[in-house]
């Protein structure tokens, strides 16, 4: 199974100007994930590169501030940490906007739907319907996968100009992750290109064994890709021809009507 990233730095932020002890802070939070929801100090410390000590800071001054939380040898997050995805996800329309349409498409195929955001070189989950299936791919609000082995990835970098897709191989080409996907990039770059031509995009179990995907862009108002939108299944059930004849069209349409319900919320 592919795991999910975490953020990296992007280096838009002058030297002077990096506060060094947040970046930190923001560390040892993402070292709490469905593999290691508990950890002990030397856990954290290990996974973030920093002294036990300073890790020990980081830590206690977590637990008053409540994110955290102890038994004294052992440390976990609080729910008060979905405060700081909340405040992001309340400031976006376009969560609450998708939420109806994704519930129709399920409906319609029985299948799990998405939308993702592009940030660095991953995609974001910000809104999720599923169904109960067995897949090993554990998806949740804010799961992150690498954009180029996804078909919402695809469908965001097609949106993309020469020049910030230059910026986006060059920093994919520096994650150097085990367990991330490669990729080729003349391939990649074939992929988009017909992504953006017929303006969709599927993967073929490149994410995860016996995962299909398509997806297609959510615009804003001005004709801009801000989101995709997905609809995911298992190699077994369908056969390309049919998801080529049944899910594209409702795909389609699942992400005009989001689009024209955006563009009428931004007005």
């Amino acid at each position: 199974m592919v795991k999910a990233s975490q953020p990296q730095p992007n280096g838009k932020v002058a030297g002077t100007e990096f506060v060094q002890s947040l970046a930190r802070g923001l560390a040892v939070i993402r070292t709490f994930d469905a593999e290691n929801p508990r950890q002990s100090l030397s856990q954290v410390a290990r996974s973030t590169g920093l002294s036990r000590a300073t890790a020990r800071r980081f830590l206690l001054t977590l637990v008053d501030l409540g994110y955290v939380d102890s038994d004294e040898s052992q440390f976990w997050l609080t729910p008060k940490v979905l405060e700081l995805g909340y405040s992001y996800l309340s400031s976006m329309p376009l969560t609450e906007v998708a939420a109806p349409h994704l519930e129709k498409l399920r409906s319609r195929l029985g299948e799990s739907s998405s939308v993702s955001i592009l940030d660095g070189t991953d995609i974001v989950y910000v809104a999720r319907v599923q169904v109960r299936r067995i897949m090993t791919v554990d998806i949740t609000i804010g799961t992150r996968f690498p954009a180029h082995a996804t078909s919402m990835g695809k469908v965001l970098l097609a949106s993309l100009n020469e020049t910030d897709f230059a910026s986006y191989l060059r920093r994919a080409t520096e994650r150097d992750e085990p367990g991330r996907p490669g990729f080729d990039e003349a391939t990649l770059r074939g992929e988009i290109e017909a992504a953006r031509k017929r303006g969709w995009s599927m993967t073929d179990q490149e994410l995860e064994p016996g995962l299909r995907s398509l997806a297609a862009p959510i615009k804003d108002e001005s004709g801009a890709t801000v989101a995709a939108i997905n609809i995911s299944t298992h190699a077994m059930r369908y056969t390309l021809d049919q998801l080529h004849d049944d899910f594209v069209p409702a795909l389609l349409s699942a992400a005009s009507a989001i689009s024209e319900d955006l563009a009428t919320v931004n007005r």
